[in-house]
Parts: structure tokens; sequence; C-alpha cells
């Protein structure tokens, strides 16, 4: 549509806060040392890296005991999105979370509720 003005909204520029995925077996055994709290779809483990890395790295783990692997894949994903809808905005910099599903609990309960299960538990921890 060439020679046609079209005004176009200005939108402020999104916050993005990338968080990085952890990896090692040794990230996920510092953070299973480290504080931690429970919800009633999953446990939030926390550590400190206490480090100059202003990065928020999270981890997703779901044992055996969640389900088959169609399920503990599942629980893994909305714990992904749990983390990726609330840790941007409260999560601290230069700590790594590890978000560990818990059987029946991280599938069935409803997702609006989980994020209020994270919330509560990063003001929990960082209190």
């Amino acid at each position: 549509m060439a020679g046609r003005n079209v005004p176009v909204a200005e939108t402020p520029p999104a916050v993005s806060v990338r968080l990085e995925v952890l990896r090692n077996r040794s990230d996920f055994l510092r953070a299973a040392k480290a504080d931690r709290t429970g919800q009633p779809a999953f446990l939030l483990q926390a550590h400190n890296r206490k480090d100059d890395d202003p990065k928020i790295r999270v981890g997703y783990t779901c044992s055996k005991k969640v389900g088959d692997a169609v399920t503990r894949n599942r629980a893994k994903r909305r714990l992904r999105e749990v983390a990726r809808a609330v840790l941007p905005s409260l999560g601290h910099a230069g700590y790594d979370y590890v978000l560990v599903g818990r059987p029946n609990a991280t599938v069935d309960r409803n997702f609006a509720q989980m994020t209020d299960d994270l919330r509560r538990a990063l003001s929990k921890l960082h209190t």
C-alpha cells in the first residue's frame, strides 16, 4: 500500500528477561541443598549463586512418581509456562530456581492457581 500514511500506534518495548535453563547435574544438586518451599503443585528450590551474573536460571524436574513419560513431559511443560509467566518479574537476579513436579498435582492443578503458588513461594523464599 504505497503512498498511504497510516499512523502506527506507539507501544512501549516489552521488558524481556530471558530465563536460562539449568542443564548440569551439579547445578540441580546445589539447588537441592539450598532453600526450598513446598506448594500444592510443586516444590520450589532456590539457590543464590552469589556471583556477578545477573541471569535468572531455572530447571525443571519430575520423577517417575509423577507418572509415565507423557505425564512427566506435560508436567514439565506446565512448569515451564508458569516460570515464564512469573520469574521474569518476581525472580531475583543471580538465583537458580528448580521447580520439582508433584504426583497428580502438577498436571491436574488449575494454571492460575499454579502461578499464584509460584508467586507465593517466591515471596516466602525472598523475605
